[in-house]
């Protein structure tokens, strides 16, 4: 995987010379956050734990950052590829105002590269490869508004990417009475992460697996970040849920999935509800069957037993969607698929024995 990271980052410096032939105009760009400057007119991004070393002219791992004239630009700022209202459940996030509408808007790139990532289309792609969209953080939330959207959610690629963006969309929207939800793979250094958890109402986090392992074979990242990442959100008191895509002959083994149940549950405790979600064959891992509905209910099982409270099973049809009192036991959120059929939940506690249930409601 290291190989493959200085193949992409040469790749990059190509790319970026040949970009270098036509002039940018950086009044247009939006000068980055996180970055320190060297003598020589080289930069480093401190932005991610990938720390990219950026000589004149080169792009980041992420393709949205460059160094311009030895000033780091995001290349993506107000430059959306996908806008759309979604339900909540999409992101997923079913304790955060279930059944409530959210403006979801994502740009181009992302700070890792997952060979089984499911939205590799905007993701792996360079700004100009995909067609985008001019819309200022106070147009995006004006959206919101004409929708009547509670929320606003950063998701589809990685967020952590279009920081700036993303900040400012978060501060107009707090402004204006809108939620905002960050969908990450929680890969970012621990000081722009805490300058952001205060623009932010929730997140979901994606553990992808529960071993440094599994990080180096499929992804170009690390999972001790990611662990950092979730500590450091349940340090701050922002709201969270977790995701882990569970995928046939990766990460799909019961002590894996048991020690990764153990460890949330040891740092965050039992109440922060967790998503298995269906792998399906995507990007450069197509040669992998989609994930068998029984390996996704032995994870369930395996969470349940280890004490986790609220688990879910994502992306198929089953009664593990549903939400559960994990006081008396009953069905308090009846799911299909992304909407809400019924719901028994009353100032954020159980309609039949008044437990106060974990999460931000209505």
């Amino acid at each position: 995987m290291k190989k493959f990271v200085i193949i992409t980052m040469l790749l990059l410096l190509l790319l970026s010379l040949i970009l270098l032939a036509s002039p940018i105009d950086v009044e247009l760009l939006k000068e980055a956050q996180f970055y320190e400057k060297h003598d020589d007119g080289s930069v480093r991004c401190t932005l991610c734990p990938n720390r990219c070393w950026l000589p004149e002219g080169v792009t980041g791992l992420c393709r949205v950052r460059q160094n311009i004239n030895g000033t780091l630009y995001s290349l993506v700022y107000n430059k959306p590829v996908s806008v759309n209202i979604d339900p909540i459940e999409k992101k997923p996030l079913y304790h955060f105002y279930p059944g409530s509408k959210i403006l979801s808007l994502a740009t181009v790139g992302c700070n890792l590269r997952c060979n089984f990532c499911q939205n590799w289309t905007i993701s792996q792609s360079n700004p100009g490869e995909v067609r985008s969209y001019d819309a200022t953080s106070e147009e995006i939330v004006e959206l919101a508004k004409e929708y009547k959207c509670k929320s606003i959610a950063f998701t589809y690629t990685e967020p952590t990417v279009f920081y700036e963006y993303m900040v400012d969309i978060a501060k107009c929207a707090h402004e204006n009475g809108i939620k905002t939800v960050w969908v990450t793979c929680g890969y970012i250094n621990e000081e722009p992460l805490r300058q952001l958890i205060p623009y932010l109402d929730a997140a979901n986090m994606d553990l992808k697996g529960y071993s440094e392992d599994f990080y180096s074979t499929y992804t170009t990242g690390t999972l001790e970040p990611v662990l950092r990442t979730i500590e450091i959100c349940k340090e701050e008191g922002l709201y969270f849920e977790i995701t882990n895509l569970v995928i046939p002959d990766a990460n799909d083994d019961p002590e894996m999935i048991s020690d990764m149940c153990v460890w949330l549950k040891e740092t965050i405790g039992t109440e922060y509800p967790l998503h298995f979600s269906r792998f399906s064959p995507q990007f450069k891992l197509t040669n992998r069957p989609p994930t068998p509905v029984k390996t996704l209910e032995m994870a369930y099982d395996i969470a349940k037993e280890v004490g986790l409270k609220y688990v879910y099973i994502g992306n198929v049809v089953t009664a593990s969607e549903d939400t559960f009192c994990p006081n008396c036991g009953k069905k308090i959120i009846d799911r299909y698929g992304y909407s809400i059929q019924e719901m028994h939940i009353t100032d954020g506690k159980c309609d039949y024995c008044g437990h106060e249930i974990f999460g931000e409601f209505e």
